[in-house]
């Protein structure tokens, strides 16, 4: 019996130092953002627990369409970080974004990825490659930036069976990374940040495509968290541009 009421009283002991342990506030900030921002928003979002503390963050990441679809159909997201106007736009028309907290987040440029080897520098080359990675247009700016490019340049016909689509940027430059295909169309900062197998060939020229443009803003949801407009408040710093400055985006 003493054993017993020993046992009891440990579990007891633990039970209540654990309670104690804990914040006496948390709150929870979910965060759906583009894929190309991961390592960015992973540390800004580390930087504002630290600074905050009791202040969890759930961060999701992918390609901009898939992650509005989510939003649209009840996913958790108090701020939405998209790689391009258009799903930003898209979720405003469904009413489930605060319109006033829309603003410009950073700016990123489109490449051409390859081995160093790849004859290929400039972008009538990519003809007379096999396999090309692209994000699906349908859900991934990169991929949309690159088809509007195309598209431009008359060479959406030439390369229509010759494109690897891709659920986002990242599994691009994997795709090109491994030697699964000749070369891939990516993000500047994709390509100086993660690449390792592969280089960039050649940046695509700007007048083929919009601008690359990360719009942000709170959610429905995240409207009516103080949390989150703090949050928000944070990504709009100085100390935030110069997070993504030192990854290589532009933020003017």
């Amino acid at each position: 019996m003493k054993m017993k009421h020993f046992v009891s009283s440990m579990i007891l002991f633990f039970v209540t130092l654990t309670l104690f342990a804990m914040p006496a506030h948390s709150a929870g900030i979910n965060v759906s953002a583009a894929a190309s921002l991961k390592e960015v928003v992973t540390e800004l979002t580390d930087t504002f627990a630290r600074q905050n503390p009791g202040i969890v963050f759930q961060n999701n990441f992918g390609g901009s369409g898939a992650l509005a679809k989510q939003i649209e159909n009840g996913a958790p997201a108090d701020l939405f970080l998209s790689a391009n106007l258009e799903w930003m736009d898209y979720l405003k028309e469904k009413k489930m974004i605060d319109e006033k907290s829309i603003s410009t987040f950073a700016y990123n440029e489109l490449v051409f990825v390859g081995k160093p080897e790849l004859k290929v520098r400039k972008l009538r080359d990519v003809v007379k490659l096999e396999k090309i990675a692209i994000g699906s247009p349908k859900s991934v700016p990169a991929g949309q930036y690159a088809m509007e490019a195309l598209k431009k340049e008359g060479m959406d016909k030439q390369l229509e069976n010759k494109l690897v689509m891709a659920r986002d940027v990242r599994e691009c430059l994997l795709y090109a990374d491994r030697g699964e295909v000749d070369g891939a169309f990516v993000y500047k900062t994709d390509a100086e940040q993660m690449a390792k197998n592969v280089q960039i060939l050649f940046a695509v020229p700007r007048d083929l495509y919009p601008r690359v443009t990360y719009p942000m803003a709170i959610t429905k949801e995240g409207s009516h968290k103080a949390e989150a407009a703090g949050f928000f408040k944070f990504l709009r710093s100085g100390a935030a541009k110069a997070v993504l400055a030192k990854y290589g985006f532009a933020v003017k």
